[in-house]
């Protein structure tokens, strides 16, 4: 069994504690999380806790009271016995005999009324718009670069890794990595830049005195619902790219890692934001659902399940920019080189993060140069998928997927004729993760391709299991065609990866796809969207993007056109009436 001995943590005066029973709490606190998980870096320590936080990450999972997250609403925090007598307990997602991580409160329905009165408050024309409150876009650029030097304070960027690690359990390089991109997304949007992402146009009239204007405008009351696999990166990069529009936000982060927006706007109102620009709302679907509702909500983000997008665009008659799942393919051409190269990155496509990324490899078309025994490519694969570890969280729980339906799964694609499990397919061994998730090596089944693309077999394959889990199969030249329909046939056009230098194989498959972040050359991969491009989905008029100028514009904007028509001519007479 591995140790479950935790780091101690004290609280220091610079915690600002919710109440003194928590602030006693973690004073006699002797908790933390593996040593070996924090990996060459010094562990974060009490007295290091920025002094705008309201908790310790080390001491989360660790004390027998555990760290309460709040609600945000109309400019207040309020605790979680204020805003509802229910409560969502957080398992410790590493250990099910250790404390819980956390309680979110479990607002209901009948509680929401300070939130719809909030929401009801915010104009269509937005808190700031080209013509309304100008200075704001000023404001959002100094606040949006002071978070993101904040973030890039090694101090600050531990606090926020460790919060990750807590709620979901990811390397500690890997939790970083998220933090770093928040960063440099934040650090791109200082200054001026948030309001050159409100830039107008302007064209001639057909007459003296006119001139047409191009604005970008807000909506006004808007709401996210965030996802838990990313919990600071996703909703940062789409809560401040809302904020920067001139909407006001509510923003519903998952239950599991909840805390850490919670923090995150506890450093924004530091770096200058006023508590009344955003919203925090902990509860269950159903609830935020009615909130958009009853909140005269004019467009939602949603990133998740594709189950709760169709939902979502059901209820509210399609005013929602969705990032649902994503069924992601590789495909390895003819042109065998770099191997050693490819393999590691066909690992941290399918399995970093327990492969819980939208963006994970789901599917891997192999030409049939890559099985040959002198290039070894499966057997890389399966060495490289054997290194992951609980001890470092290289591999760890899968939240949203237990152990029994990730197994059968398994199970069902191995009756298809020819398949054949290449590695894993078996429960975590020396574990004690909760029942509630799942726990699994990371796992490989080959299908032959053309008993894939049958009826009765597509579907099952071509299913995303949120977990450390790929399909793998080959290709000859002749069979090209048949990946072609494959990549077609599927339902969810996130990221995919074609993995060649061969420029005219290259040009074939990128002609025929259409997945929105498609990776292209010798180092072609499906994860690790950094902050400097687009990233979403492709072929759905409902997809949102993130990261980038345009991706903010297109979801978090509408055009306006205002047309100036000044000047009546001093020889005007009055035409006949037409």
């Amino acid at each position: 069994m591995l140790s479950r001995t935790c780091v101690a943590a004290t609280t220091t005066s610079a915690i600002r504690s919710r109440s003194a029973a928590a602030a006693a709490n973690r004073n006699n606190n002797t908790g933390g999380f593996f040593s070996s998980s924090l990996g060459s870096r010094r562990p974060l320590t009490s007295a290091a806790v920025p002094t705008w936080a309201t908790l310790d990450p080390t001491s989360l999972g660790c004390t027998s009271e555990p760290y309460a997250v709040s609600n945000l609403v109309d400019g207040a925090w309020v605790s979680n016995s204020i805003t509802s007598q229910n409560k969502i307990v957080i398992p410790n997602p590493m250990d099910k005999n250790a404390p819980p991580i956390c309680t979110v409160p479990d607002t209901q329905i009948e509680e929401l009324g300070s939130f719809i009165e909030s929401m009801r408050k915010v104009p269509k024309s937005g808190v700031h718009n080209p013509l309304k409150n100008v200075e704001r876009y000023l404001q959002f650029g100094e606040i949006s670069r002071k978070a993101g030097e904040a973030l890039a304070d090694s101090t600050i960027a531990s606090f926020f890794a460790t919060s990750i690690q807590k709620t979901v359990p990811k390397s500690f390089a890997q939790a970083l990595g998220e933090v770093k991109v928040t960063a440099s997304f934040l650090q791109n949007f200082g200054s001026d830049n948030v309001r050159f992402l409100a830039r107008s146009f302007g064209i001639p009239g057909d007459h003296a005195g006119q001139f047409s204007h191009g604005h970008r405008w807000p909506y006004g009351a808007v709401a996210i619902v965030a996802p838990f696999n990313f919990p600071l990166e996703i909703p940062v990069l789409q809560l401040m790219g809302s904020l920067f529009m001139g909407n006001k936000p509510v923003l519903k982060p998952a239950e599991k890692c909840s805390l850490v927006m919670e923090q995150f706007l506890h450093l924004l109102h530091d770096c200058g934001m006023e508590k009344g620009d955003v919203d925090l709302l902990n509860c269950r679907g159903p609830v935020a659902e009615r909130l958009i509702l009853d909140g005269d909500v004019r467009l939602t983000q949603f990133t998740g399940s594709s189950s709760v997008a169709e939902r979502l665009l059901e209820v509210t008659k399609g005013k929602v920019k969705i990032e649902d799942a994503g069924f992601d393919w590789k495909i390895l051409g003819p042109d065998v080189a770099d191997v050693d190269y490819v393999a590691w990155q066909c690992d941290q496509d399918a399995y970093a993060c327990t492969g819980q990324k939208c963006s994970a490899q789901s599917i891997l078309f192999a030409h049939r140069n890559w099985e040959e025994d002198a290039v070894g490519l499966f057997d890389k694969l399966k060495m490289n998928a054997s290194r992951r570890s609980l001890e470092d969280i290289t591999v760890g729980p899968v939240l949203t997927v237990t152990t029994e339906r990730i197994l059968n799964h398994t199970a069902r694609l191995l009756e298809i004729p020819g398949a054949k499990l290449l590695f894993g397919g078996k429960e975590l061994r020396d574990h004690n993760i909760p029942e509630v998730y799942g726990a699994v090596e990371p796992t490989a089944v080959y299908v032959p391709l053309k008993e894939m693309l049958k009826e009765e077999h597509f579907d099952a394959c071509t299913t995303e299991i949120f977990g450390p889990f790929q399909v793998v199969t080959t290709f000859d030249d002749a069979e090209m065609c048949h990946v072609i329909e494959a990549c077609e046939r599927m339902s969810h056009h996130l990221t995919a990866a074609v993995v060649s230098n061969d420029v005219e194989f290259q040009s074939t498959i990128l002609a025929h796809t259409v997945n929105g972040t498609t990776y292209a050359g010798r180092r072609a991969r499906t994860t690790g969207a950094p902050q400097n491009h687009w990233f979403g989905p492709a072929g759905d008029a409902r997809g949102a993007g993130i990261g980038t100028p345009e991706a903010i514009k297109m979801v978090w904007s509408c055009h306006r056109e205002i047309i100036m028509d000044s000047v009546v001519p001093k020889d005007w007479t009055q035409p006949k009436a037409t």
